[in-house]
């Protein structure tokens, strides 16, 4: 696939105000701070797209851009970040789960996760509530460029033995590196095939 043109279309407090359209929405979502907003500039091509910030948590609304004149590209707040006030973390959860569980052009859903890291028990609570709900969703590891391949092999193997107990179909895996355009063309392709099923 290629994108050819791309464009922010609105940001939405409630799923009431998503773009009332047939275009199919392909949401991005993960914890704060794992490179969501640069990843979306990477596999569009453009710089300031989606805003980054060195900031966690300073995505709080449901940003649409339309792609091609043909789909929506989403990015959701993230989850789970401590240092907002446990009242607006209830927001952004509430709006997270009504996007994710109530929005009916959601058509799939990317979950970000920092391949640094060991399993974080908020990731695999995330996934598994995606699970329960029947959401069809892929996983996309970011940040691939700060490990070794050997690193890279290892973390992407503990989160999938992680999984499996719970899964006995893991999801499509995806690797990332918004640095150097790692994994771009892979995500781009899995999108194309995802809007023609």
């Amino acid at each position: 696939m290629q994108i050819v043109k791309a464009e922010f279309k609105c940001s939405s407090e409630r799923i009431s105000q998503v773009p009332k359209d047939d275009l199919r929405d392909i949401a991005f979502i993960g914890r704060s701070n794992v490179g969501k907003s640069s990843l979306i500039n990477m596999l569009t091509g453009r710089q300031g797209l989606a805003k980054v910030s060195g900031t966690p948590g300073k995505t709080r609304l449901i940003n649409h851009f339309r792609i091609n004149d043909a789909w929506y590209l989403v990015d959701l707040p993230g989850y789970g970040y401590a240092r907002t006030s446990k009242t607006t973390r209830g927001e952004f959860s509430k709006i997270i789960s009504d996007y994710v569980l109530r929005c009916a052009k959601l058509h799939y859903l990317f979950v970000l996760v920092d391949i640094r890291l060991e399993p974080q028990r908020i990731d695999l609570r995330f996934i598994e509530m995606l699970g329960e709900h029947g959401v069809p969703f892929g996983i996309i590891f970011t940040k691939a460029d700060k490990l070794s391949k050997t690193q890279r092999e290892k973390s992407i193997g503990r989160f999938r033995e992680a999984l499996a107990e719970q899964w006995e179909e893991l999801p499509p895996m995806f690797v990332s590196s918004s640095e150097r355009s790692l994994g771009r063309e892979e995500i781009l392709s899995a999108i194309d095939d995802c809007l023609k099923g």
